[in-house]
This record gives C-alpha cells, structure tokens and sequence, in this order.
C-alpha cells in the first residue's frame, strides 16, 4: 500500500469521524456501547514496505541514514567462530556472561565470582567473520547496565535454583550441576563448593538485578552497585574493541558451566 493512500485512508476517516460525531443527536450521544467482538492480527514488517518510499520522508531521513549506516557498518573486530545462544550453557552466552564478570573489575579491582545474563536479553547470534556496530546492537539491543552485587551463599543457592528451574542461563565463574526437570543438585563458584555462609560477588544486568527473570534472590543482596554509562553493550562492544587492538579474534568455549545429570 502506498503511502499517499495510507495517508488519504487517514484523512478520510478523521474526517468521517468529525462529521459523524456532528451529527449525533442527544439521544445517540448518551446510548450506552458494548463491545461485543474484538480481532487482531499481525502485520509484517519487512522490505515489502520499502518499494514504494515516500520521496520527500526518504530525502529528510537520508543524511541521518547515512550516519547511523557509518556507525552501524563499522567492523571492530573478528569472531572466530559462530556463536548462538541455547541452553544449559552456549558459545554466546558464555562470553557475554564473562564478559559482565570481568567488568565488575570498576566497581570491585577484581572480577566478580559469578557473571550472569539472561537468554531472553541475547536477541541474534553473533556471525563468524567480520563484527559490526550492528552486529552487536542486534545482539543487545536492550539498555541494560551492569549490576555488582554482594550475596550470601544461602541467597545465592536460591539464585542457582532459579537458573536450574530455567533449564540453563548464561553464567560465568561458576558450575551447576542440574536434573532434568530442573532441580540443582551441585553448586561450585570458583571450582570450590558453595558455602551458605560465605559472601560472593555476582555481576549482572539491573534487569535481572531488580529480581526479573524469576531472579528475585537477587532482593536479598547485601549490596548493590550500579555505575553510571555502564550498559551490557558498551562493555561489550570494548571488549570486542580491546581485544582487536591486542590483535586477538573473539572466542568462546562450552566448558561444562551448566551440566544436565
């Protein structure tokens, strides 16, 4: 459909709308309406919307497009491998969780005991080849930012049963032994057993910091940090930055992280 005639539909019924709401008599205005059916459906949004552009939008949108397609287009770095998310544990997951460990290193001096980002927040997979801007932003489009927060090994035993009850999430520095159905049955942060009474260090998404996800142990953290201009895809997108200038690809590894007994 045309622009032109999705903008003459408009103008047609606002005003259809105004001359029938003129013509309403007293009695019409003050009936009583049911809504007896509603129907829906979904629309495609794809390039099909795109053959017949709207001239005049397309020339005010262009020297903007050209900007965002300079940023966007730009390759940081190399992946040595496709990386997708999945569960227990998978390529993608594992490093974006690494990465938000090892960025707990502003707020701490150190890396966190335990990074964690949920597979709902990792929207595409990340090619083999060439890393783009976009590609990470289509990766993370969400502004999440980082979360350190300081737990009990009791509070953080409920948060490795909310990750078996979801059959795997992404998770860094620990390893959780799960059921098929969902039940933990061995913890270890460090390659060391969880201790109830010890403190730990997790860094996360303030998504899942605020108890989302079915992670509401993170409500009973000790302490929270949340540092300002600290999004998930900042960090990542120099940590891809960095270790292209180290002259390194990006790599990840499933190591057992996550094993289903």
């Amino acid at each position: 459909m045309k622009h032109s005639y999705v903008k003459y539909l408009m103008m047609a019924a606002f005003a259809g709308g105004c001359l029938f709401t003129s013509c309403r008599t007293v009695r019409e205005t003050t009936a009583q309406y049911e809504v007896t059916k509603v129907e829906g459906g979904m629309i495609t949004i794809d390039s099909v919307w795109d053959t017949n552009p709207e001239t005049k939008v397309a020339e005010i949108v262009k020297p903007y497009k050209e900007k965002v397609d300079a940023m966007m287009y730009e390759v940081i770095g190399t992946s040595a491998m496709k990386m997708e998310k999945g569960a227990p544990e998978s390529l993608l997951s594992n490093l974006v969780a690494g990465v938000l460990q090892q960025a707990a290193v502003q707020v701490l001096g150190r890396p966190a005991d335990m990074g964690l980002v949920n597979l709902g927040g990792l929207r595409n997979i990340l090619p083999e080849g060439d890393i783009t801007v976009g590609d990470v932003f289509e990766i993370l489009p969400f502004e999440n930012s980082l979360c350190v927060l300081t737990m009990k090994g009791a509070d953080l035993r409920h948060l490795f049963e909310a990750i078996a009850s979801l059959h795997g999430e992404g998770v860094s520095g620990i390893r959780i032994e799960i059921t098929k159905d969902g039940k933990l049955l061995n913890a270890f942060v460090g390659e060391k057993p969880l201790k109830d009474d010890r403190l730990y260090t997790v860094a996360t998404i303030d998504y899942l910091a605020d108890g989302n996800g079915r992670m509401d142990a993170f409500l009973q953290a000790e302490k929270r940090v949340c540092p300002e201009n600290a999004t998930l895809r900042g960090l990542f997108l120099d940590y891809v930055r960095r270790q292209t200038a180290g002259g390194k690809a990006i790599t990840s590894k499933l190591d057992g992280r996550i094993t289903v007994k």
